[in-house]
């Protein structure tokens, strides 16, 4: 009965839509800001500072929809003022408009995600091993927009890249507009147990600190990898069907994880996804010219996000009760956000010093410490 209730294609129409806008930014952004005349330092900024809202933003977000209940409205409102702040981009390209255009369209945009997932694992009451069925229409959002736009890059000039994002932007609030409520039922946890104690849980301050590094080892993936590429002679078509290589990874690991989570402990797949990443940073910093090299590489996405996004929703999800789960997803967005910040800025600064190996080394050895922490840290918990 629960089943047949689901509104799966309108949950999935979010995801699709919102993670399009990642796809035309990831790979992008800093290409563009690139084809604006910025340096290396510049773009690493401008990059870091949507990154830096994801570390305020969903935390204030996630306490009003705790407190309130009214987390689509939120979801809503953040849509339709993200649209509303980006496009302030029309006015003008300078630095210091630029640098204000990133800030205000990212603290809407941050207080989404965080939201609709507490929605999503609400609408999944009893059946939560299918949120990586619903989650994998966000990899193919993405995957469509990097590989449509990537050819597009290649037909026309990047000036039309502003005008792509909006596109999407308004897909996002209409996706919204379909999408029906939903409130978590009570969990396990007693209902006047707060989030500060049940965030020194064992082995919960470990997995947040990890949740940073593996975010700031994807700081020049995220950053450069475009760049990159283009720059060892692939072309703008190539690079966004190596982008979406990553994604098809992502979603065939996503389409297999309620298996795996129900064979192995989360500290596990966790473990797994960190070394996974500390291999594949060395690959795209020192091998990236040869092409079946960069192809394996980017089929580690399937850890490096796949993997890990789906055990990190899971470990938030029990280790907070329904009143907190807001500010858990909400925790999770900001340490993702201020790892993916410093990674961002360590990487526009090393990047014309020390080069992309060393850059991307830097990257694998923060994926490693993350690993270490996870084993020695988090407790054996078995699903």
């Amino acid at each position: 009965m629960v089943a047949a209730a689901l509104p799966y294609w309108r949950l999935s129409s979010f995801y699709l839509f919102y993670f399009a806008l990642l796809g035309s930014t990831a790979p992008f952004l800093a290409l563009y800001f690139d084809h604006l005349g910025f340096s290396a330092a510049r773009i690493g900024e401008l990059v870091a500072i949507p990154m830096l809202m994801r570390c305020v933003a969903p935390n204030i977000w996630g306490w009003l929809g705790d407190y309130t209940g009214r987390r689509l409205a939120i979801v809503r409102f953040g849509a339709v003022c993200t649209l509303l702040t980006f496009s302030l981009i029309f006015v003008s390209k300078t630095y210091a408009w630029l640098v204000m255009v990133m800030a205000l369209h990212a603290f809407f945009w941050h207080a989404v995600l965080p939201q609709f997932e507490v929605i999503t694992l609400a609408h999944l009451q009893g059946q939560t091993s299918r949120y990586s069925q619903i989650r994998l229409w966000g990899s193919i959002g993405f995957i469509i927009t990097v590989v449509a736009l990537g050819r597009l890059f290649e037909w026309l000039s990047l000036d039309i890249y502003p005008a792509a994002l909006v596109l999407i932007m308004a897909g996002i609030v209409l996706s919204s507009l379909w999408v029906p409520n939903a409130q978590p039922a009570p969990g396990n946890r007693v209902a006047g147990e707060g989030f500060l104690k049940q965030l020194r849980s064992p082995g919960v301050l470990a997995f947040y600190g990890c949740v940073a590094l593996m975010q700031m080892s994807h700081g020049p993936y995220y950053t450069f990898l475009t760049l990159h590429l283009e720059r060892l002679g692939y072309s703008r078509g190539v690079i966004g069907m190596l982008w979406a290589v990553g994604v098809v990874a992502e979603v065939l690991m996503f389409l297999a994880m309620s298996r795996i989570l129900a064979r192995f402990s989360l500290r596990r797949v966790l473990m797994a996804s960190f070394l996974l990443a500390a291999l594949r940073w060395l690959l795209l910093g020192s091998l990236a010219e040869f092409l079946w090299v960069l192809l394996f590489a980017q089929v580690l996405h399937a850890a490096t996000f796949g993997s890990f996004h789906a055990a990190a929703i899971s470990f938030v999800q029990r280790s907070f009760g329904a009143r907190q789960q807001g500010q858990g997803q909400a925790l999770y967005a900001a340490l993702a956000g201020t790892g993916g910040a410093l990674g961002a800025l360590y990487s526009g600064y090393s990047w014309n010093a020390l080069g992309a190996a060393w850059t991307f080394s830097i990257a694998s050895l923060a994926a490693v410490a993350a690993a270490v922490i996870i084993a020695t840290r988090m407790q054996e918990d078995r699903p």
